[in-house]
Protein backbone atom coordinates (compact mmCIF):
# COMPACT_ATOMS: atom_id res chain seq x y z
CA UNK A 1 0.00 0.00 0.00
CA UNK A 2 0.88 3.68 0.29
CA UNK A 3 1.51 5.82 3.35
CA UNK A 4 0.06 9.34 3.53
CA UNK A 5 0.37 11.43 6.70
CA UNK A 6 1.42 8.34 8.64
CA UNK A 7 -1.60 6.25 7.61
CA UNK A 8 -1.40 3.17 5.39
CA UNK A 9 -3.81 3.04 2.44
CA UNK A 10 -4.35 0.02 0.15
CA UNK A 11 -3.31 -0.11 -3.50
CA UNK A 12 -5.96 1.22 -5.87
CA UNK A 13 -8.37 4.13 -5.72
CA UNK A 14 -9.00 5.89 -2.42
CA UNK A 15 -12.26 7.87 -2.53
CA UNK A 16 -11.46 10.01 0.53
CA UNK A 17 -8.49 10.13 2.89
CA UNK A 18 -8.68 11.42 6.45
CA UNK A 19 -7.34 14.77 5.21
CA UNK A 20 -9.91 15.16 2.41
CA UNK A 21 -7.97 14.00 -0.63
CA UNK A 22 -8.90 11.55 -3.38
CA UNK A 23 -5.89 9.38 -4.24
CA UNK A 24 -4.65 6.64 -6.48
CA UNK A 25 -2.08 4.31 -4.94
CA UNK A 26 0.18 2.06 -7.01
CA UNK A 27 3.46 0.26 -6.36
CA UNK A 28 5.40 3.15 -7.92
CA UNK A 29 3.56 6.31 -6.93
CA UNK A 30 0.68 7.85 -5.01
CA UNK A 31 -1.22 10.65 -6.72
CA UNK A 32 -3.73 12.78 -4.84
CA UNK A 33 -6.00 15.73 -5.48
CA UNK A 34 -8.03 17.73 -2.99
CA UNK A 35 -11.76 17.28 -2.56
CA UNK A 36 -12.18 20.93 -1.56
CA UNK A 37 -12.04 24.28 -3.34
CA UNK A 38 -10.63 27.39 -1.67
CA UNK A 39 -13.00 30.38 -1.56
CA UNK A 40 -11.45 33.48 -3.13
CA UNK A 41 -14.43 35.72 -3.84
CA UNK A 42 -16.36 36.70 -0.73
CA UNK A 43 -16.77 39.67 1.65
CA UNK A 44 -13.33 39.49 3.30
CA UNK A 45 -14.09 42.39 5.62
CA UNK A 46 -17.12 40.79 7.29
CA UNK A 47 -16.57 37.08 6.66
CA UNK A 48 -13.97 34.42 7.41
CA UNK A 49 -13.07 31.01 6.01
CA UNK A 50 -13.15 27.88 8.19
CA UNK A 51 -12.42 24.31 7.10
CA UNK A 52 -15.24 21.81 7.61
CA UNK A 53 -13.63 18.37 8.09
CA UNK A 54 -16.98 16.58 7.87
CA UNK A 55 -17.91 17.95 4.43
CA UNK A 56 -14.29 18.27 3.22
CA UNK A 57 -14.86 21.84 2.15
CA UNK A 58 -14.40 25.40 3.32
CA UNK A 59 -17.32 27.24 4.91
CA UNK A 60 -17.43 31.02 4.69
CA UNK A 61 -19.18 32.49 7.71
CA UNK A 62 -19.79 35.89 9.23
CA UNK A 63 -17.06 37.03 11.62
CA UNK A 64 -19.67 38.51 13.98
CA UNK A 65 -21.88 35.38 13.92
CA UNK A 66 -20.19 32.17 12.68
CA UNK A 67 -23.56 30.38 12.60
CA UNK A 68 -24.50 32.48 9.54
CA UNK A 69 -22.99 31.72 6.14
CA UNK A 70 -21.69 34.31 3.71
CA UNK A 71 -22.22 34.34 -0.04
CA UNK A 72 -19.23 33.00 -2.01
CA UNK A 73 -18.99 34.04 -5.65
CA UNK A 74 -15.76 32.27 -6.65
CA UNK A 75 -13.59 29.32 -5.58
CA UNK A 76 -10.33 27.82 -6.87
Amino acid sequence: GCILDGKLYPFGEIARTENCFRCSCSRDVMRCCSLFHTPTGYDKENCKVVFNQKSCDYDVVQKSDPSKECFVYSRV
